[in-house]
């Protein structure tokens, strides 16, 4: 961990906070999903730095130690493709990082050398679209991006502490996440049950006292509630060399 570097690049009007290791001209870049930020490829970083890439996993805007945008209600994933338009790479993208991913590899060809995601696969446009309208209203998608006001409400309930420990004991299950009518999704966390043992309480910490600087206000936007938004790709082929990987329990393996 101590040879991971940090530092701040200015792109697009924002500060962003890149971590960093290794040297070279081939670079791997590691884009994080929710409740996640840089921390959670550190592993991954070091080896990769380690068999002769340079490694680099930022902070996607309004995430840890990045700057919030002013109106982060606008933000889409069109923002974080453009953010990372000026980094040449191959690109590794877990949860709605693997969104960006692809997205990055249709826009800009010219500067990946491949794309590898993790859980969750490529839908053409208007895939997600589809997919959650068969799914029910109280999937955790669904609630979290229902306009401004109920999943804030949701959370503000619990410190930011509990509510990224219920996020990831949530997720560690390999139940689809979905709340009753009258309930809400940090209603049926049971708080008792314990962090996965890869999740330690030292990560914990190490995220809660992120999201207490950025909150959830950007995190909800991207990705819930901008999912719905259309993208500007006209021919939606990734040509670039990619690689899919998927645990025996994502959750869309679990999905019509």
């Amino acid at each position: 961990m101590d040879r991971i570097q940090h530092k701040y690049v200015d792109a697009r009007g924002l500060k962003h906070h890149i971590a960093e290791i290794g040297t070279g001209d081939n670079v791997v870049v590691f884009l994080h999903g929710f409740p996640e930020i840089w921390y959670s490829w550190r592993y991954q970083m070091i080896a990769v730095a380690n068999a002769g890439y340079r490694a680099i996993a930022p902070d996607v805007r309004g995430y840890g130690l990045s700057e919030i945008p002013q109106e982060p209600e606008k933000s889409t994933f069109i923002d974080l493709v453009h953010d990372l338009a000026a980094i040449f790479a191959f690109v590794i993208g877990k949860d709605f990082g693997a969104l960006t991913a692809y997205q990055f590899a249709i826009l800009y060809p010219e500067k990946v050398k491949g794309v590898v995601t993790c859980g969750v696969p490529y839908c053409p446009p208007g895939g997600f679209e589809q997919l959650l309208s068969i799914l029910p209203e109280g999937f955790y998608i669904s609630r979290w991006k229902e306009p401004v006001g109920r999943a804030e409400a949701d959370f503000g309930r619990l410190e930011v502490k509990n509510v990224v420990r219920n996020i990831y004991v949530l997720f560690s299950k390999s139940e689809l996440p979905i709340a009753e009518e009258d309930k809400e999704v940090m209603d049926i966390v049971d708080e008792s049950h314990p962090l996965p043992s890869w999740f330690t309480e030292e990560d914990l910490s190490a995220y809660a006292a992120l999201y207490e600087k950025s909150g959830f206000r950007s995190a909800l936007q991207v990705p819930y509630r901008s999912i719905s938004e259309g993208f500007p790709i006209t021919d939606p082929i990734i040509k670039t060399p990619a690689l899919l990987i998927m645990g025996g329990k994502d959750y869309f393996l679990q999905l019509p």
